[in-house]
Order: C-alpha cells, then structure tokens, then sequence
C-alpha cells in the first residue's frame, strides 16, 4: 500500500511538472472545492440535509472567498460543517500554495523554480518586490490581522450579550472570513442586526479593508518602516489612493439611498460608508437590505464590484490597477500621445496588454452569466446582474435570490465564481495556452480601421 501510494505520488508530481502555472493554479482550487464538496456531503457535518448541488455550491462560495450561499450555513451545518467551511475560505483567501511555501522557507530558505512559477503567476507583483518578501508577508500578516480581529469580535460580541463559547467561535469564524473577504456568515442577515453598532462595523471594515488592499501595499509599507530609504512603488499608491477615491465618492451616493436615509444621523453615514466599503473590498457583509435599493443606486455598487480592490489581495473584480491602465489608454488616445502615462509615469506595453485583455474578457463573462441566467430564470435583469457581478468579483452582495435560482442558474454562479478567484486570465491560459510554434509566429501582418 505504501509503495503503490509512492509511485501515484511521483507520477502526479510528473504530471504537475508538465502542467503550466496557469493549469496548476486549475487544477489546485479545483481540488479543494472537490474535496470540501465531498466533507460537506457527508451526513456527520450536517444539521439538516442538503443537495449535492447546494454543498458544491457553498465549497465553492467558500474557496473562491466569495460568500453568496443557496441555503443558511449556521442552519444546515453543525460546528464541524462551519469548520470546514472556515478552512476552505483561509485555503482560498491565502491562496494555492502560499502556505506550503511559507513553510518550505521557512525550513530550508529555498523556494523550488516551480514554487516560483505558480506564485508569480497568481500574485501579480512589481519589480521592487521580491516573491519572497512577499509571500512572508501574506503569511505573517494573514495570521496577526486574523487573530488580532478574532480577539476584537469576542470583545464586541461578548458586550452584546453572546454566551462565551459561541462568542468565541463566532469570533474565529467571522475574523477569518472578514479578512479573506469571503462575506461568509453565521448569521442568516448577515450583520443587518448590528447596523448601529460603531465598534462592529470597525472591526469588519478594518479587517476588509487590510485584506482588500493586498500584500502588495502591506509589503511595501513594511519595506519603508524598515528602511527609510526604500520608495513606495507606483502600484502601491495607485493601489492607496485609488482606493481613497472610489471609497469616497461611493459613500456619498450611498448617502443619499432611499433605504439609507430611514436610518438618520450617524447611522446613515455608518451604514452609507460600509455598504460601499463591502462592495468594492468584496468582503459581501451587508448591514441594510440590498434589495430594497433602487436602480441607480445598484448599478452604483455593480461597478464598485466590478472594480473591486487591489492585485495581489484577498478581493476580486478587474482592480484599481486594471481601470488605472484603461483609463490611461483613454487619455493617451484622446490626447493624441504615443505613449500611455499616467501622473506622468510611462506604463510598460506588456502590462497594458494585460490590463485591456482582461478589462475585455471579464466584461464579456458578465454579459454571457447574465445572458444564460436571464434566458433560464424569471428575476428582474439588474437583479441578475448584480449577482452575476457579485459572483464574478468574488463579493457575496446579493439582492436575495441566489437560493432561489434554478439548477442550471446555480451552476452559472459555481462557474462564475470559479473563474473570479482564479482570475478571468488564468482561468483563459489555463483553459486555451498552448506553446507557440515557428508556424504560429509567421503570421501576415495586415492592417484594420478602427
């Protein structure tokens, strides 16, 4: 036995040797849903019965960190079930192989070319950070942000009357998900009963907000404390001040929400900051009902999902960085400029090629989710739309009908959020990268009017 498990764990290790960054990334996220589906079907982390369909809709929900769910997790799953869930979203929320690395540093200060490939290709970095600096700071800073949240949500639910033990759980549980930004919750409305709670509401923006802005920002912040001389890179304040900007000005329409505005003084304000703050970190807690938000005010949070955060972070959607290097073809071209600058900065070619590719294929998965969900489901379309977008950008906002999709809608959203934890362009190399051949490269050049 012990042999014959030898020789499948070589060959697998061949075959993962041929496989490229992109289909190891695959195959590795595939694996954990496949498995958590498969601890989740099991009667024994169950409170009541669930489809199979339903288990693999929540394994998934919970590596892609995205939080939408089809039924209650405290309902349907007993503390073992909830355990499970909690891994998965800390697998997903550090991502494939982070951890395994960490360790492998750890012990022998070497990290392996394949190592190298997989985590350089699911972490986008710029050329002032090393993969190693910063895969230390994931780890550390995952590890010390969680138990720091752990310890601040005993306080605050311990105050609001919460028996110890469940105190305690809770609190490991919604750290954890809080920071990868999963939206996972225990409480089936999510926090919509801690609206008015100032030191809640703190704790879950602080931890999203720590997570969303990615190891990238937190990296080179610790770079500078640690050597006055070192210079934020161009991401990093890109990435900050971005952030300050959309957070900004989604706030203040926020503000002005008919179902916003029944909540008066501080409140509204709380309430008009953290919905914004959910939608564009992803994190997916909602503290009002979404769906009672009027058009407008949707379609102001499916581009906040849509834009999501920061690359190299616990959240989704294209990015800050992403919407940066449009926005700086835009101006280049409406300016008449040969080269593509922003704040006076050239950006590479090789990037901008990345940022339109996946500008252009991440529009065009909305609008086919959308499509297939329209033709197959009777719900309003900016209904769908936002869970489309939510699904996409990994977020977990939902305007309540998620459970209520049919089968093959449900399998829309799985494959949706598969693809937004992977990214739309790992997910496109995965599926479609082939070498390029010497016939491949003696291609005709022609011209096209555009």
């Amino acid at each position: 036995m012990k042999h014959t498990f030898q020789r499948f764990a070589k060959k697998y290790a061949l075959l993962k040797q041929g496989w490229t960054p992109q289909q190891n990334l695959f195959y590795g996220f595939l694996t954990y849903i496949l498995l958590g589906s498969l601890l989740l079907c099991l009667p024994i982390f169950q409170k009541t019965s669930a489809s199979i369909l339903d288990n693999i809709f929540i394994a998934t929900s919970a590596v892609s960190t995205t939080g939408l769910v089809t039924v209650s997790i405290f309902d349907t799953y007993n503390f073992f079930g909830q355990f499970i869930i909690m891994i998965l979203i800390q697998l997903g929320g550090i991502g494939y192989l982070s951890f395994t690395t960490f360790m492998i540093l750890s012990t022998t200060r070497k990290m392996t070319l394949w190592h190298k490939k997989i985590l350089s290709t699911e972490f986008t970095l710029p050329n002032t950070i090393k993969i190693t600096d910063f895969l230390k700071s994931v780890v550390l800073f995952t590890l010390i942000m969680e138990l720091l949240g752990a310890v601040l949500f005993f306080i605050a639910f311990k105050t609001e009357g919460m028996p110890t033990l469940d105190a305690i759980w809770s609190s490991v549980f919604h750290s954890i998900s809080t920071f990868c930004t999963a939206g996972f919750s225990l409480f089936n409305d999510s926090f919509m009963g801690y609206v008015d709670n100032d030191f809640i509401n703190f704790i879950i923006s602080m931890l999203a907000i720590c997570g969303s802005l990615g190891f990238i920002v937190i990296t080179d912040f610790g770079l500078k404390i640690k050597d006055k001389t070192h210079k934020l890179s161009f991401t990093t304040k890109i990435i900050f001040f971005g952030f300050l900007i959309l957070l900004t000005f989604g706030t203040a329409f926020f503000y002005f929400e008919p179902s916003i505005m029944d909540a008066h003084g501080e409140s509204r304000f709380l309430a008009a900051f953290f919905q914004c703050m959910s939608a564009m970190t992803t994190v997916g807690f909602n503290t009002v009902d979404f769906g009672l938000f009027n058009q407008a005010m949707m379609l102001v949070c499916i581009f906040l999902m849509y834009i999501g955060a920061s690359p190299s972070g616990t959240a989704g959607g294209i990015k800050i960085t992403t919407l940066t290097a449009v926005f700086a073809i835009m101006k280049s071209r409406l300016k008449g400029s040969k080269n593509i600058t922003f704040l006076g900065r050239r950006i590479p070619y090789e990037r901008l090629y990345i940022a339109t590719s996946a500008f252009i294929f991440y529009t065009i998965i909305i609008v086919l989710g959308t499509f297939f969900i329209t033709l197959t489901n009777d719900f309003k379309f900016e209904q769908i739309l936002f869970e489309v977008s939510s699904a996409l950008g990994t977020v977990g906002l939902s305007t309540g009908i998620t459970g209520d999709l049919n089968t093959f809608g449900k399998l829309v959203i799985i494959i949706l959020m598969f693809i937004g934890r992977l990214g739309v362009l790992t997910f496109g190399l995965a599926i479609w990268s082939k070498d390029i051949s010497e016939e491949d490269r003696k291609v005709l050049k022609e011209d096209i009017a555009v």
